[in-house]
């Protein structure tokens, strides 16, 4: 049997087609898959009755996941201090400041670092994972956690508010 004039190996023919289309669907499927599963960007963050708080920069160095607060929303006061703190990070402003610090991925959830809340001034230890369109965020203290769940924010939107604040 002939296909395409280039192989002549009855029913080998086929079955290598079939064989190389077949992986190919797979491999692009699996990088499609990678590309959805990339939590890198800018995130919207919500308070519980849904309205918009910050914008968070995520980004992955080293092998690791971090992520800096951009830019406040629904504040007076345009780069509060964050007077919860403790420490070094007592009265330093809250824009800049790392909110997902040095997590590791492992079976698609980032987990084995810190998430910082501002608000109260405590690190908790974290794990994020990406469904869909939506970022998790979990802080635990022993069994008890809290999730807030993020939405991937437009890049160029983010971007000419923050160069207009």
């Amino acid at each position: 049997m002939r296909i395409g004039g280039l192989l002549k190996f009855g029913f080998l023919g086929p079955m290598f087609v079939s064989t190389v289309f077949l992986s190919a669907v797979l491999f692009s499927v699996n990088g499609l898959a990678e590309v959805r599963a990339d939590p890198t960007g800018l995130w919207h963050t919500f308070d519980d009755g849904g309205v918009l708080q910050s914008t968070v920069s995520v980004r992955i160095d080293a092998g690791k996941l971090y992520g800096h607060v951009l830019s406040l929303h629904q504040r007076s006061d345009k780069n509060p201090v964050c007077d919860a703190c403790e420490g070094v990070w007592r009265g330093q402003p809250v824009i800049g400041m790392e909110v997902i610090n040095g997590l590791m991925l492992k079976k698609d959830v980032w987990q084995k670092g810190t998430i910082f809340d501002p608000e109260s001034g405590k690190s908790y230890r974290g794990s994020v994972w990406l469904d869909g369109g939506t970022l998790f965020v979990r802080g635990h203290i022993g069994f008890f956690y809290q999730t807030r769940s993020w939405q991937r924010a437009p890049e160029q939107g983010v971007s000419e508010q923050s160069a207009r604040e």
